[in-house]
């Protein structure tokens, strides 16, 4: 088992290999292949927990904290790759690049830091600083500069704001409805990505955009049915 724990702390640190070739798509300007990357890192993200836990790796491996090293590549790919992508490829109005990015960054600290983060029942408290998810909406129906600029600063906003935003595999209410949500959710994105023209495909429009409302809806339920609770 100290060998397992060891091979899922390894794949784990392979999502910083994954943000390398993300990053190395953003030097060389392809935005769609860049987001493909991250959505690697994001699969990986969804699958080491359920694993470390699984291999019980803070038991046959606790000189490793894995929450630590999750955290760290967590940071980059949620964070710091999609600033960059905003910064990159021009997502926002002309000379606002650099601190709409700043701002994602410092706001998103706060994320990573926050020993409150989680409720009882595993939703984040504020926006959870999702922002690869936030620049694939940006990039897929090609927003407008004005709208993304608002977006990002409402949503930078919302990581202080007194809201449950749920966790798609903790959060137990729900969760066979919210991992098929998911599934639907992480299926068009990858679509759109592979074949950008499907953006105008009304199916798959409606599909992506049905899922949406469901965490949408969801997460406005769960803000509002009671006080949000200490972890």
């Amino acid at each position: 088992m100290k060998f397992m724990a060891a091979l899922i702390h390894c794949f784990t640190a392979s999502g910083m290999i994954v943000i390398m070739l993300s990053l190395d798509a953003v030097w060389r300007g392809d935005v769609q292949l860049a987001l493909l990357w991250l959505g690697g890192a994001l699969l990986i993200d969804a699958l080491d927990g359920p694993l470390a836990r699984w291999a019980k790796v803070s038991e046959n491996m606790p000189q490793i904290d894995g929450a630590t090293l999750d955290m760290v590549i967590d940071y980059a790919s949620y964070c710091l790759v999609p600033a960059l992508i905003i910064y990159r490829f021009g997502l926002v109005p002309e000379g606002f690049e650099v601190a709409i990015a700043a701002l994602i960054l410092f706001a998103s600290l706060y994320v990573f830091a926050n020993r409150e983060l989680k409720t009882k029942e595993n939703d984040f408290r504020g926006f959870p600083a999702l922002w690869n998810i936030v620049v694939l909406y940006f990039v897929v129906f090609d927003t407008s500069v004005g709208f993304n600029a608002i977006v990002c600063v409402v949503l930078s906003v919302l990581i202080f704001a007194p809201i449950l935003i749920v966790h798609p595999f903790r959060v137990v209410h729900l969760r066979p409805y919210t991992v098929a949500a998911s599934v639907v959710w992480l299926g068009c994105a990858l679509a759109y990505l592979l074949r950008p023209e499907l953006n105008q495909n009304l199916l798959v429009n409606l599909a992506f955009g049905g899922a949406s409302l469901y965490f949408t809806i969801l997460c406005l339920y769960r803000s509002g049915r009671r006080p949000l609770q200490r972890s």
